[in-house]
């Protein structure tokens, strides 16, 4: 029987370490997502962002914010123990050891900071964001995780059910992003005098769909990996929900826009798989394939619709990072409480559509209003402080060079015979 353990706890570790990799190699597509929607002269910005995002990210998060996501529940609201890795987490009952469980969840909250990276992109300080990622990884985002995920979290134990972190991670982050892009204010030229926005011409479009096309295969160890278990039978459902999800959001987006514009839109296309993505992740263990679909078809028009509301709105989100993961969150967060299969969560537990009620839709909501008010007001005041201590913006000087001279002394292409006057090109 010792024998049988090991080799289940063997097999586990596994398959947690090699999707905590994949969830990982993400970051990469973020990196080539962001570079490719942004312009030229701020590529070097994008990747040097990613960088933060995963080195002080898991250092805080190794830190503290591991223990106040899953440390010792003190009232549903905080962790108490764990920092450091260290202390009291024998409430954690899994096949797997704690330091496995962190590495995992380390790759989560990576994902998390880089979604607000791209909404404050070609405009943020640098100084200010490394203040910011600490903030976040360290206590935004663990705290809300706790709520929902961690044993004794409020929201859980009200029957919030989030498998993977449509609400979480996807809303957390995009409604972050949201207050960010608002603080931080629109880009220089992005909007005329009378309010009409101007097209910003991202800088290679090939180079952002590879992005997304890294960011997809990463998302199968994203859901699927939340099983935390090689053996789980649900994991193939998982994987096949999560693939028509997205295939379903771009493809609605193709022909959406064919009639919306005349024309296929290629960033509405390839946030439109995103945005599926980020609609099953929620419910992908607990919805049937009918259902993924359908989710992700919605997912990708509210996101079409988003991106038009935020310009006339006056608000500048480069990579369309509120209406990828803030509303397609919360479009997959409410779904569960609606196409949630009977007994698929746990037993005597649908979603309204199959005769379960408003119970479990009534918990979701409230959640989901928690989680993404907590990150907006969050967000707010933290970038509100950052900016007495460090500018939040750079110069405008800075911004019309571009922040890859201005900020970091070198651009991203170089020149053909190999040598800059970076002097003269911070002078412009």
């Amino acid at each position: 029987m010792d024998q049988i353990q090991q080799l289940s706890s063997g097999l586990d570790t596994i398959w947690v370490v090699l999707t905590a990799a994949m969830i990982l190699l993400m970051e990469g597509g973020f990196a080539l997502l962001e570079a490719g929607f942004v312009r030229q002269k701020n590529a070097v910005s994008i990747i040097m962002k990613v960088f933060v995002d995963i080195a002080f990210g898991a250092l805080i998060f190794y830190f503290m914010g591991f223990a106040l996501m899953y440390g010792k529940d003190a009232g549903g609201i905080i962790g108490t123990s764990g920092f450091f890795m260290g202390g009291d987490l024998t409430h954690i009952h899994l096949n797997i050891s704690h330091e496995t469980y962190w590495l995992f969840q380390c790759a989560f909250v990576i994902a998390v900071i880089s979604i607000v990276s791209g909404a404050v992109a070609e405009r943020i300080n640098f100084r200010a964001y490394i203040l910011y990622t600490i903030a976040m990884t360290g206590l935004i985002y663990p705290i809300a995780g706790h709520w929902v995920w961690a044993v004794g979290g409020w929201l859980g134990k009200l029957g919030m059910v989030d498998f993977a972190g449509s609400a979480v991670i996807h809303a957390l982050g995009g409604f972050s992003a949201l207050a960010a892009a608002v603080i931080i204010g629109p880009r220089i030229g992005k909007f005329s005098a009378n309010g009409s926005a101007n097209i910003v011409p991202p800088s290679n479009l090939p180079l952002a769909s590879v992005g997304a096309f890294i960011l997809w295969f990463g998302w199968f160890g994203f859901n699927s990996g939340s099983t935390l278990s090689a053996t789980n039978t649900s994991i193939g459902h998982i994987a096949v929900t999560t693939m028509l999800a997205a295939a379903a959001g771009s493809a609605t987006c193709i022909l959406f826009t064919m009639m919306r514009y005349r024309k296929a839109d290629p960033p509405m296309v390839i946030n439109g798989a995103l945005a599926g993505l980020v609609g099953i992740t929620a419910g992908c263990a607990f919805v049937s394939d009918a259902a993924a679909i359908f989710i992700g078809a919605l997912c990708g028009i509210a996101m079409v619709y988003t991106t038009e509301i935020l310009e006339a709105k006056q608000i500048d989100d480069p990579v369309g990072a509120f209406p990828v993961h803030g509303i397609s969150g919360s479009i997959g967060t409410l779904a569960v409480g609606l196409f949630a299969q009977p007994d698929a969560i746990r037993e005597g537990t649908a979603g309204l559509f199959y005769g379960g009620g408003f119970g479990l839709l009534g918990v979701q909501a409230l959640g989901l209003v928690t989680v993404c008010i907590w990150g907006f007001a969050l967000t707010w005041g933290v970038m509100k402080l950052i900016n007495l201590i460090v500018p939040l913006r750079v110069s405008r000087d800075e911004e019309l060079v571009g922040l890859d001279v201005g900020s970091h002394g070198v651009p991203a292409y170089s020149q053909e015979d190999g040598f800059l006057d970076l002097e003269q090109l911070k002078k412009g």
